[in-house]
């Protein structure tokens, strides 16, 4: 990534620009994630395993001003791929709010389904 007085010009990723302010940024998603998050029952797992990755994160967001130690601490690519990944959690969060994954099957599944390779 070129830089000019520590300040990031490319992500040198076609089609991706630079965050300009990607703590605030990666916090209003973060939040919102959270939000929806909650409208979930607790038992459910994706609610349970996202809740806490999007926690570590946000902890890490408030915690670590430098946008290259946030990106080595994330692990996770660089600061404007991860802005991407929570946009995507977010929609899919709201999604699983409509399909409702945790609510009982609404027949049984079908003898087998979940080995591979499937036998008949």
């Amino acid at each position: 990534m070129a830089s000019r007085a520590g300040r990031k010009l490319t992500t040198n990723l076609t089609g991706l620009a630079v965050a300009k302010n990607p703590h605030h940024t990666l916090s209003v998603l973060y939040n919102k994630i959270q939000r929806a998050l909650l409208q979930m029952p607790e038992q459910s797992a994706y609610r349970k395993h996202t809740s806490e990755i999007i926690s570590t994160r946000s902890k890490l967001v408030s915690e670590t001003k430098d946008v290259a130690q946030l990106e080595q601490k994330i692990n996770c690519g660089q600061i404007e791929e991860v802005i991407v990944q929570a946009e995507n959690e977010l929609v899919l969060a709201r999604k699983m709010l409509g399909w409702k994954p945790w609510e009982p099957l609404l027949r049984e599944a079908p003898k087998n389904q979940w080995q591979w390779p499937p036998t008949k």
